[in-house]
């Protein structure tokens, strides 16, 4: 009895062997078509713990807060059934010093005037009144383009339990989204004095970042201009309004529709003389602005500062659409591939039919028949003309990470709950 009880004084006091001791955090995500909760729980070192056999608590409502932009009240009201949830799944004890967390995506990004800050305003003043968990005012924000490549980058190191050292022991990240690219990577610390103060685009290259007790100067840029978007629906838009009607050497032979994006529709079909690979290869080089003025040494492309390389830039992972064109031409069985098999599967789609496509490529999806030639080669010039890749250097394309014999997508919430955790 006296065992017990002296057990139980001490693990009320952390100082019991073998017992656990948990931190919970609780991320939003309002995106544009719902919102959705997210609950991570860690032990003392940071790593993931289950959560129900999960490694995180996770549910979603519809519509989105941006549904809301003539009730603000009513959309921070809507969050209520994710909130209950969440601290249900909190411990009763924890719940004061678990972070929480809302961050704002596309949808609220877009809305007009102060809509957005009316709404975040009210979610704020719910969150205040009605949560036990650790709320701050300035945790309740829209998500900005730049924080995009720092949290993938923080999820997938994270994942790969690469924080751990200085920036030399962690990986660099492309994710090509839809409609933009970002690249982030830890550089020098020399590195990041000398950097100029801002891109063309008015973005700091430059962020400080403390993780899980190891600052880090993470290189971050989201690839887009006043007039131009560099992900990969953005890029087929733009390759289409270059050629207009006259044909696209980058479309698939025989194809022929319109595309739609952004609210715009483009012409999709080849020109008489067919789909060309070399003329394809310098429409992505257009598109991509590889020839744009570069005010200091060490550029990527359309005038963007590189960061100037170095280890945290050698071993790189790409993300998103990299991995999905990878997997619909057959290339990405491997998770380690080189730059060069994008052009090897362009070669193959280029000389295809939309008849012939889809046998060739049995993977592709119905909406990408006219378009993998396209796409293909435009990811291969991304990496090889626009962030200097060689051809050959392996780079690992990922969907989802290995952790602890599960396979967990790297996602912003994941990242803010480290970055939380880290303060």
């Amino acid at each position: 009895m006296f065992i017990e009880r002296l057990l139980l004084v001490l693990s009320l006091v952390g100082l019991a062997p073998n017992v656990v001791q948990q931190k919970y955090a609780v991320v939003f995500d309002a995106g544009s078509t719902g919102s959705r909760v997210h609950v991570f729980n860690f032990d003392s070192d940071m790593g993931l713990l289950p959560i129900d056999q999960e490694f995180e608590f996770y549910q979603a409502i519809t519509p989105g807060l941006s549904s809301y932009a003539d009730d603000p009240k009513a959309g921070a009201d809507s969050l209520r059934p994710l909130l209950d949830q969440a601290e249900a799944v909190v411990p009763q004890e924890l719940r004061s010093t678990t972070p929480l967390k809302l961050g704002a995506t596309t949808g609220l990004r877009l809305l007009p005037g102060n809509t957005s800050d009316a709404i975040l305003e009210a979610v704020k003043e719910y969150f205040e009144q009605e949560s036990s968990l650790d709320y701050r005012p300035e945790w309740i924000t829209v998500l900005q383009g730049t924080d995009e490549g720092a949290y993938i980058w923080i999820a997938i190191n994270y994942l790969l339990e690469s924080l751990n050292g200085g920036f030399s022991h962690t990986v660099g990240v492309v994710d090509l989204g839809g409609g933009s690219v970002q690249l982030a990577y830890a550089i020098s610390e020399s590195a990041a004095s000398t950097a100029p103060s801002q891109s063309p685009q008015g973005d700091a290259y430059v962020f400080q970042k403390r993780i899980l007790g190891t600052d880090y100067n993470l290189y971050t840029q989201r690839y887009r201009n006043r007039y131009l978007n560099y992900g990969l629906r953005a890029a087929r838009a733009q390759s289409l309004n270059n050629t207009g009607d006259r044909g696209n050497p980058c479309v698939t032979n025989g194809y022929q529709a319109t595309y739609d994006y952004n609210g715009e529709v483009y012409t999709a079909k080849p020109p008489r003389s067919g789909t060309n690979l070399r003329r394809c290869r310098a429409l992505a080089r257009k598109v991509l602005r590889i020839d744009a003025p570069c005010p200091r040494s060490n550029c990527t492309f359309d005038g963007v500062w590189s960061g100037g390389g170095g280890d945290g830039f050698s071993n790189l992972y790409i993300a998103s659409y990299f991995y999905d064109t990878a997997a619909e031409s057959g290339i990405v069985d491997a998770a380690r591939i080189r730059p060069i098999a994008y052009r090897e599967a362009a070669k193959r789609a280029c000389r295809a039919t939309v008849e012939s496509v889809k046998a060739m490529f049995p993977a592709i999806e119905e909406g990408d028949l006219g378009y993998l030639c396209m796409d293909l080669v435009y990811e291969y010039s991304l990496l090889v003309d626009g962030f200097g890749l060689d051809p050959l250097k392996e780079v690992t394309a990922v969907k989802n990470v290995d952790y602890k014999g599960s396979l967990i997508g790297a996602a912003w919430p994941l990242s803010c709950a480290v970055e939380l955790l880290s303060l």
